[in-house]
């Protein structure tokens, strides 16, 4: 897994291109004050006993803490590395760390998945707005 998490004070993101046919449709939206993860999951990541999905969840919510958030935004990305897993099987995974996140106390949600998606960011100039993570 390979995961470029960002501290934004404005995240936005506008459905444009449909990828997979069996996601429901979806719309814009907006979120303030959000640690979005930009997740790139790899075959390895969905195999029973795979430790990344906990990584994914204590990263997130180590930066939600730094920043003062509860606010956490999955963004679906495929495009860190060569190696993606099944989409069903990704979004499963998203699936589930936004459920333990939830039970956390957190407010998460996920980017339309299954979409190319024009953004909005707007986000700091500091050390902590932008971090890379491979687990």
């Amino acid at each position: 897994m390979r995961v470029l998490f960002w501290y934004c004070d404005k995240f936005g993101w506008t459905p444009t291109i449909k990828t997979l046919e069996q996601v429901p449709e979806s719309k814009p939206d907006e979120q303030d004050k959000v640690v979005v993860a930009f997740v790139h999951v790899e075959p390895k990541d969905v195999e029973t006993g795979s430790s990344s999905e906990t990584k994914l969840l204590k990263n997130a919510k180590w930066l939600a803490r730094k920043w003062d958030v509860t606010k956490i935004l999955l963004h679906s990305f495929a495009h860190l590395g060569e190696l993606k897993a099944e989409p069903d099987n990704a979004k499963q995974l998203l699936d589930r760390v936004q459920e333990r996140l939830l039970k956390a106390g957190y407010d998460v949600s996920l980017t339309a998945y299954g979409y190319y998606n024009d953004l909005v960011i707007e986000a700091p100039g500091h050390p902590l707005a932008r971090i890379f993570k491979e687990f």
